[in-house]
């Protein structure tokens, strides 16, 4: 096995002195929490999604002044997966939540493939298997739980903190599986993906996941008005039926919406209550959007939202000195830089102000001003306006012109725009470079690590083992129910809603995918964790097993 040692900034990394990226992958022993060191009591783990250093240096310069997180950093993490240099944020969600390299689109389950150096090769038999996420660790030590974001709460991010499914796509499975979670907050859109019907992401199982909500005795608050007066210990706040509007939109189109930074306000000042402690995870989203679409606006826009939530958080660490925060991206993205091929020459002595005074003139973010956009685009040069793009040259104005639809208006916006700042573009996708590490309180991270490191920093301070909790978790059905006489199958006539059937002595007991119930002699029991199908297989807690053997006497 592979060890790097890594000089760390003052001290080494959760008092580990040698940490490595082998063995990432083998559902093995990792270190073992000391009984007698001291535990954090609280957790809150912060992700601006898709976001590249330079994004959030032009944000300070928009800004005029320090940003929260320039106080609190440390070092940087190493992003790559299983498979590349460049990662999804399903797999660079997952080895931030559960300590484990995946591939593309997986959440919440180990890779099926490895193709980067340092990381072991993966087993067959643990392919595709669930893995023990830092929220299911801070829930069976006792802390309460919150997760936000501003994308539908079932996103990769978010989801690979409360969810286990080897397609990110599926809204409906990740869904359903944070409802019966049993999570304290949940805050976010998605609201569509709750709710069966034919929209693009509508449940199709036919499940009303609200009602569910509701019959846990959630307070479900669609405003920021409902959220601030809600007064109990479970709140789900259900915001937008897709996702969040961003900051600066947000008072022309959705002024009825929570700000991030309210959002963790409210999640943190709830979750304190508990004489546990807490684990809070908290996602700015949609950075990483305004990236893909080469939009600085909207960048500008969600780095210091996300700014604000940080700030929030590191309010109540000062107070409380027993919080470690943790801030950083997931990934790189756009591959954006302040300067092009403009600046060239000049580069040097070109001013701030050229690069700034562009992106003040804005109103909107793309978004903003692309819904402000006539079907017809009659009236392109006013929400061109909205953008920044005033006293249109010439060839501005023809570029304009020649727009027929409003994705075509939307690149000519964003590159007009970046011209104009002087800011470039490389790529609309994911890059793999480095990225920032923010953090602060007892046992923060510190140094260059790995984003897998993250995952075993948390759950280090918080007293448990993460692949411990795996196997007491996620135990592949047929093995788990493995004693003579015992049947397992898989009932599969709903085809939407499969359920794991076990039988012994006329006993059966059933246990539906993606919920934490146990049907046995007509009876329903919650159990500690959810049911999980992966790649055909089921995976039980066992505690699953303990109530079969209990009621099948």
């Amino acid at each position: 096995m592979d060890f790097i040692c890594r000089k760390m900034i003052g001290l080494t990394l959760v008092g580990v002195t040698m940490l490595g990226t082998a063995g990432t992958n083998s559902i093995a022993m990792d270190t073992v929490t000391k009984k007698e060191e001291r535990k954090v009591k609280n957790v809150i783990m912060m992700v601006m999604d898709g976001t590249s250093s330079t994004a959030t240096t032009l944000a300070r310069w928009y800004k005029g002044k320090p940003l929260a997180m320039d106080n609190i950093i440390s070092g940087g993490v190493r992003t790559y997966s299983a498979e590349s240099a460049i990662t999804d944020s399903a797999p660079a969600a997952t080895a931030m939540a559960s300590g484990h390299k995946s591939n593309s689109g997986y959440v919440g389950v180990l890779p099926s493939l490895v193709d980067s150096p340092g990381v072991d090769p993966i087993r067959k038999r643990d392919q595709f298997h669930p893995v023990a996420n830092v929220l299911e660790g801070a829930k069976r030590v006792g802390k309460a739980t919150g997760i936000i974001a501003t994308s539908e709460i079932q996103h990769a991010t978010p989801a690979a903190f409360s969810a286990h499914h080897y397609d990110r796509n599926h809204f409906d499975i990740l869904g359903e599986q944070q409802v019966y979670q049993n999570i304290d907050i949940v805050l976010g859109g998605g609201k569509e993906s709750l709710l069966p019907g034919t929209k693009e992401t509508s449940r199709r199982d036919g499940e009303d996941l609200l009602k569910v909500i509701q019959d846990k005795k959630y307070d479900v608050v669609d405003t920021k008005a409902e959220l601030m007066k809600s007064k109990s210990k479970k709140i789900w706040g259900t915001f937008s039926q897709r996702d969040l509007a961003f900051d600066m939109d947000r008072q022309s189109t959705h002024p009825e919406q929570p700000k991030l930074a309210e959002m963790t306000k409210k999640s943190i000042q709830t979750l304190s209550k508990a004489q546990d402690g807490f684990f809070l995870f908290v996602e700015g989203s949609k950075s990483d959007w305004a990236a893909h679409q080469n939009d600085p606006i909207g960048l500008i826009s969600d780095v210091l939202a996300f700014d604000e939530a940080v700030k929030e958080a590191l309010d109540f660490a000062k107070k409380d000195k027993n919080t470690m925060i943790i801030a950083v991206t997931d990934h790189g993205n756009s591959g954006i830089s302040i300067g092009n091929s403009h600046t060239t020459k000049g580069y040097n002595t070109t001013p701030v102000s050229a690069y700034i005074d562009p992106l003040k003139k804005a109103k909107m973010t793309l978004e903003g001003a692309k819904r402000q956009l006539k079907d017809d685009l009659s009236n392109i040069e006013e929400a061109a306006r909205l953008y920044g793009l005033d006293h249109l040259t010439s060839t501005e104005q023809k570029q304009l012109a020649g727009v027929n639809n409003k994705k075509e208006a939307a690149t000519v916006f964003t590159t007009l725009l970046a011209n104009r700042s002087n800011i470039g573009f490389t790529t609309g996708g994911h890059t793999g470079e480095d990225v920032f590490l923010y953090s602060y309180g007892p046992k923060k991270p510190v140094g260059l690590i790995e984003n897998i490191d993250i995952a075993k920093t948390v759950a280090k301070t918080m007293g448990f083992n993460l692949n411990r909790l795996t196997k007491n978790l996620f135990i592949e059905a047929h093995q788990a129910f493995k004693k003579a006489g015992t049947k397992v199958a898989i009932n599969r006539s709903d085809r939407e809603n499969p359920v794991l059937v076990v039988t012994r002595k006329n006993v059966k007991a059933e246990m539906p995918v993606n919920k934490n119930v146990i049907r046995v002699k007509g009876k329903e029991y919650q159990l500690n964790s959810i049911i999980v199908e992966s790649d055909g297989k089921f995976y039980v807690p066992k505690e699953a097993v303990r109530k079969f053997q209990k009621y099948a006497r």
